[in-house]
């Protein structure tokens, strides 16, 4: 079924991006650091021959460009705790498109879609774009994501913009000698308690908060490269660039974050290349990895590599990449929520 929609999709999309607002916040792709997910497909997009069409009655879907990330920056008010302003900035830019052009109003909003990694994102477009379809990195079901409409957005941490492949890979199941490993900020409630349970308790259980760099020790990319299992908590949000990076460098991802829907759910088996671990087994962590027998880590280790296709930007977009993948779960909602006549 997958194949077919994706040939179909490769045959017939057409794309018509609105040429209205104004730098930074739209048509500013950002392609480095954790929301660079956003600017990457905003960019790819754009150069997109196969995909893009300069004439909307040709357009089976409508892309609204903007950066949640430079939304933020350049609007919220340090300390304000408020995102009024960025709600409106939004709803004025609509105002414009649907003031401009048909095509909303034809379908309520629902051709439509927005590509955002901000973490502020599901609650900055629930109002006036809530019938779009909303590619987010915070897939919440807590927060509005609603299944069949919404598509989880991979967070990927782009290291370089030049080459945001760079150290991709990592070490064979029997150098990893590391049984799980996570380093991170204490972002949200969750990451305390991992830390309280598992910080310096066990050799195997490599759990620190953030890593300074300190020459001649391992760094967080080697860490993740030489083990078995890396923990994904959640922060502030469900999300974390740690499930995307788990795949990047070869881990298998130990994801822990009870409401979060990961990417790409209705065409890839998570549970064949991805531990869930209920946010309450914390205490139970290592033994629930010990319980995996070997024979099942490896193929799971195997599955990752195989996945690994789908979660890489390339600067030329290559079949089944990230940036396709995106672009066919979009696709995917937007086809079966056409009701026939």
């Amino acid at each position: 079924m997958f194949k077919r929609s994706y040939e179909l999709m490769e045959q017939m999309l057409k794309v018509y991006i609105y040429k209205e607002g104004q730098r930074p916040i739209f048509h500013q792709p950002v392609l480095k650091g954790i929301y660079a997910s956003e600017g990457w497909f905003m960019k790819l997009l754009k150069g997109s021959r196969q995909f893009v069409t300069k004439n909307p009655r040709k357009a089976h879907l409508f892309y609204l460009p903007f950066s949640s990330r430079m939304l933020e920056e350049t609007l919220y008010v340090p300390n304000s705790h408020s995102h009024k302003n960025l709600i409106q900035h939004l709803k004025n830019y609509l105002d414009i498109i649907v003031g401009r052009y048909s095509f909303w109003n034809r379908t309520g909003g629902a051709d439509h879609f927005l590509v955002a990694c901000h973490d502020w994102a599901p609650s900055e477009t629930n109002k006036h774009m809530a019938n779009c379809i909303r590619a987010l990195c915070n897939a919440d079901i807590k927060e509005g994501f609603r299944f069949g409409k919404d598509v989880s957005l991979p967070e990927t941490y782009v290291r370089s913009a030049q080459n945001p492949l760079r150290e991709i890979g990592g070490k064979p199941p029997s150098q990893r000698r590391i049984l799980a490993f996570f380093a991170g900020n204490m972002h949200g409630y969750l990451r305390p308690i991992l830390l309280k349970y598992w910080e310096n308790k066990d050799p195997d259980m490599k759990i620190f908060g953030r890593m300074p760099k300190v020459k001649g020790q391992m760094s967080y990319v080697q860490h993740m490269k030489s083990s078995k299992y890396c923990i994904c908590a959640k922060g502030y949000e469900v999300n974390s660039p740690r499930v995307v990076e788990a795949i990047f460098y070869e881990c298998v991802p130990v994801i822990i974050s009870d409401n979060f829907v990961p990417p790409f759910f209705n065409i890839l088996n998570w549970e064949s290349f991805a531990v869930f671990v209920p946010e309450k087994d914390i205490p139970n962590l290592k033994s629930i990895l010990l319980s995996i027998p070997q024979k099942r880590y490896l193929e799971m280790q195997r599955r990752v590599k195989k996945v690994q296709q789908h979660f890489l930007w390339h600067a030329r977009p290559m079949k089944y990449d990230i940036f396709h993948m995106v672009l066919h779960s979009i696709w995917y909602n937007r086809v079966f929520r056409i009701r026939p006549r």
